[in-house]
């Protein structure tokens, strides 16, 4: 153990960690769930305390020699090489303090020990003084939750999104030609393709894509410069400007200062609407697995209309039971993303006048959501949809059964005598045609010239 001080006293700390006493004292007094910030929060913190160093010696506010080594240890937090050194749990202060000063803390004692100092004695480098310099949690902890955001989406979700969205695509191209029958209120209702039922899926994902990357321009701004309540105090003028130039430059990210710097700490809204997209895509994903998971029931007892890869056994009791299962996985990822969000919405409701303070809680769930989002695009491409092949078969069984086909035959004898035809079929339990031909409606010839299954899937009067 060492022993390291901050202004409420002294406190042991164990001698092999870079945290010091505020991250020790945090530790005791939050011993609450296992829930800690994921990877990409404390690369964007480390990422911001290394751009935040550098413009500070160029305004000539920091020691070259000791922001040059701040730098050095910050990047050891973005390369994920002192991971170990994050402890924390989410639930601390609702304005991320306790994780700031746990990054500053790391970064100090990491860049006193390059130094050739000893540790914890915050010379030549001080956490507060030199690692937070022109900083305040309450602009650095809303920054890194916008830019580990940003970062996420780019380069996890979006990626993922697409090949999945291009996966539906191919598979409408490829059950063009399979005609089928629809169903609404899981009712038999008129022929389509399996290649338009597809298409809805595919466009489903594109407008999901297309809702979140129009919420990026609004995590892009950050509240950076701030510090305390918005008004940039113990800042250089030129700082915010440099800083957000700095940090698109290494990130290479078109990022912009908030264009208002007290609305910037004292909400989340930019996050909260990118959590409702998140949560469209979760119900868009939800519905298209529930669809498959529906049409490939059975295999013999259920709709069967598609055939789905057999990835594992489904069953420890009934031998050769095949389930579902990446189906499931989605729709609970999905339900996880949709109960992230509820959170979200409270936690962005929750600004206190100046400040937002339930940073943690939302930095965690939206950082989750576009985690199990971007995993469950990836499992459920490669898994399931990759693999979807149709049972022609069933396919045609459904189609030649179902009574709604006589639908091609209102426009020609009329709402009301169809709907006899369809009934008399029903209760006498025999095809649409014989029911037309026993009423003595149509001949058998001119009902295989008005139903054609295949001209119902497309406009065609006139």
């Amino acid at each position: 153990m060492r022993t390291e001080t901050d202004s409420m006293g002294t406190l042991e700390v164990p001698a092999d960690r870079y945290w010091g006493a505020q991250t020790q004292r945090a530790l005791q007094n939050f011993k609450i769930g296992d829930e800690r910030l994921p990877r990409a929060a404390i690369w964007a913190l480390g990422t911001i305390k290394q751009a935040v160093a550098g413009v500070n010696a160029d305004l000539g506010l920091l020691d070259a020699k000791l922001a040059e080594t701040i730098c050095a240890a910050a990047q050891e937090v973005v390369d994920g090489a002192l991971d170990d050194h994050f402890p924390l749990r989410i639930w601390q202060t609702g304005s991320g303090t306790q994780t700031n000063m746990n990054v500053n803390e790391v970064i100090a004692n990491r860049a006193i020990e390059m130094l050739g100092g000893e540790m914890g004695s915050k010379h030549p480098i001080h956490p507060n003084d030199h690692v937070n310099k022109s900083q305040s949690t309450n602009d650095v902890f809303p920054t890194s939750i916008h830019l580990a955001m940003v970062k996420q989406i780019q380069t996890h979700l979006l990626p993922r999104l697409t090949a999945l969205q291009s996966a539906f695509a191919e598979k409408v191209s490829a059950f063009a030609g399979i005609v089928k029958i629809g169903r609404t209120h899981l009712m038999d209702a008129t022929p389509l393709t399996l290649g338009q039922e597809f298409s809805a899926y595919t466009q489903q994902l594109t407008a999901a894509e297309q809702r979140i990357t129009a919420t990026l321009p609004y995590l892009c701004e950050l509240p950076i410069g701030g510090t305390a309540v918005g008004t940039g105090l113990n800042t250089h003028p030129d700082y915010t400007a440099k800083v957000v130039a700095r940090l698109s430059e290494v990130t290479g990210y078109e990022l912009q200062r908030a264009p208002n710097a007290f609305e910037a700490l004292a909400c989340r809204d930019a996050v909260v609407s990118a959590s409702g997209a998140l949560k469209t895509l979760a119900v868009a994903l939800f519905k298209i697995a529930n669809d498959i998971r529906w049409l490939a029931s059975g295999p013999r007892c259920g709709l069967g209309e598609l055939r789905l890869p057999e990835m594992e056994p489904g069953s420890s009791i009934m031998p050769g039971k095949v389930n579902p299962t990446q189906c499931e996985a989605v729709t609970m990822v999905c339900a996880q993303v949709m109960g992230n969000d509820t959170t979200l919405v409270f936690a962005g409701a929750n600004g206190a006048l100046q400040l937002n303070v339930f940073m943690p809680v939302i930095a965690y769930n939206a950082l989750q959501s576009i985690q199990l989002l971007g995993d469950a695009c990836e499992s459920f491409r490669v898994n399931c949809v990759e693999g979807i092949v149709p049972n022609r078969e069933t396919i045609g069984r459904h189609l030649s059964e179902s009574l709604m086909l006589v639908t091609a035959l209102t426009p020609h004898i009329g709402y009301d005598k169809a709907a006899k035809v369809a009934q008399y079929a029903h209760e006498q339990g025999c095809t649409l045609r014989d029911a037309a031909i026993a009423m003595e409606v149509l001949t058998g010839e001119a009902f295989d010239a008005l139903v054609v299954p295949a001209d119902m899937t497309r406009p065609n009067l006139g």
